[in-house]
């Protein structure tokens, strides 16, 4: 059997492996050789594990030779942010200052999960220091570059692990999210990116940005492998004080169910303010798939943006306060400079901005008693050229670094589960759509997904590196 690597998702290359079709270690083989063909072109990756990679697919391969199970993700490549820890190498976080730890003691929960369920870890994978951006233009290990136009970004912070699905390298690849860092880069390579309801997915063994706000979440191009590995992932872990998820609500068996019950409107207001058009059709293209005529305004979204910049600024801080002090000049300087303005900010600022995120909380809970999932642009355009400082939105000069999370920073200050889809623009740059429902109604947001998907108004094609208007 001849299978597409590049091509297939991570469930059938699961299915074709443990029905004998093809072996783990031809498939990690492929996936090998296609990093090794394009990552000079697209510098997805930080760390490539040859040898631990085939050595494990031919683990993968004797325990299907032997008659027992190999797991869910038997054979499946992935590769994860490098903020994750991973046995034997150092967890960089995207940082100078990191590569001189020792090397991890043990993978990361998430990490020793997928190999558990039979993946295969090729590598880790490039992003914006410490977490902190939007577009993984990191100044010790470059820019990642977007696969449909090498010119441009691939968003941030999770850009490498956006980038590589993108690009076919590897079907599946964990990121995290504090303000959109899973969701701005699955929007701007066209990818699917899961942001989960935050405690629901464990993230120890993750390097924190702000921990009232982490999460972690996959990158796939299919609705099914987003829920299978979201339903891998899912249960309890006592290494994270906040993943309490110890009755775990598996959704792939239930994506298949419809959306005839599901009340769906269009967020308007602050949603719609400074999107180019695209993007705005993009989610006129998703509501008239869905015959979505109903909309809702979450109050006050400026505000919760605004509250999300003082909360990460001054948790971020305090985690890099020793090394700000002692080595200033070994940071990416646009991150030391915003760590530098959290450190400096009044305490009231922070309390002030955690009192607000209750008040912002109470009024979006009450617009879910009316409707169960909201539709609103990811990123406020398609990805910016690589260098590229400003753009325009609404008529202002906005700074691309922060302005590509207009969108999205609202959503995850208060913990709300979302999926940012891909939409179907052939020649033209990518765009997403942010599906977003109540705290633990995944569920609900993956099975309008599949509805999107089944009719063609979603897809995550393979990047062929050209150049797109």
């Amino acid at each position: 059997m001849t299978l597409d690597l590049s091509k297939a998702n991570a469930v059938a290359i699961a299915e074709a492996i443990r029905q004998v079709k093809v072996n783990a270690t031809e498939i990690v083989t492929v996936a090998l050789n296609h990093i090794e063909e394009r990552e000079r072109s697209l510098n997805c990756f930080t760390t490539v594990m040859n040898q631990n990679a085939l050595a494990d697919a031919e683990a993968i391969d004797r325990l299907i030779a032997d008659g027992k199970n190999p797991g869910l993700l038997a054979g499946v490549p992935f590769a994860v942010k490098n903020l994750f820890d991973i046995a034997e190498i150092p967890t960089l976080a995207g940082s100078k200052i990191n590569a001189e730890n020792p090397p991890a003691k043990r993978d990361a929960t998430a990490v020793a999960t997928l190999r558990k369920a039979g993946a295969v870890l090729v590598g880790a994978l490039n992003m914006d220091e410490y977490a902190y951006g939007f577009i993984t233009e990191n100044a010790h290990y470059g820019a990642t570059h977007n696969p449909h136009d090498l010119t441009r970004i691939a968003g941030g912070s999770s850009g490498g692990s956006a980038a590589a699905v993108a690009a076919g390298l590897v079907p599946l690849t964990l990121g995290s999210d504090t303000n959109g860092s899973i969701r701005v880069p699955a929007a701007l390579c066209g990818v699917f990116g899961l942001k989960p309801t935050y405690g629901r997915l464990s993230r120890a063994g993750a390097a924190p940005l702000a921990h009232s706000l982490d999460c972690i979440g996959p990158f796939a191009r299919s609705v099914r492998d987003i829920a299978t590995i979201f339903d891998v992932l899912q249960g309890f872990d006592p290494l994270d004080p906040v993943c309490t998820n110890r009755q775990p609500d598996l959704c792939l068996f239930k994506i298949e169910q419809g959306i005839e019950n599901l009340r769906i409107a269009i967020a308007i207001d602050y949603f719609t303010q400074g999107a180019d058009p695209v993007a705005l059709e993009a989610v006129e293209q998703v509501a008239r798939a869905l015959d979505v005529r109903e909309s809702v305004v979450l109050p006050e979204s400026h505000r919760a943006r605004a509250a999300a910049f003082v909360i990460t600024a001054c948790e971020g801080a305090s985690l890099h306060l020793a090394d700000l002090r002692s080595r200033p000049q070994d940071f990416d300087p646009a991150t030391r400079d915003r760590f530098l303005a959290g450190a400096l900010m009044p305490a009231s600022w922070y309390l002030q901005a955690q009192r607000f995120r209750r008040w912002y909380r109470d009024r979006v809970r009450e617009v879910f008693q009316r409707v169960d999932i909201i539709l609103a642009p990811t990123t406020p355009c398609s990805a910016p050229l690589i260098g590229q400082q400003t753009m325009m939105l609404n008529g202002k000069e906005e700074l691309v670094r922060a302005s590509l999370g207009l969108y999205t920073q609202p959503l995850s200050f208060i913990g709300l589960p979302i999926l940012s889809v891909p939409i179907q623009r052939p020649g033209n740059l990518p765009l997403g759509v942010q599906l977003i429902a109540a705290p633990y109604n995944e569920t609900a947001i993956l099975r309008v997904a599949t509805v999107l998907e089944k009719r063609g108004i979603i897809a995550a094609p393979i990047a062929q590196a050209g150049t797109c208007n």
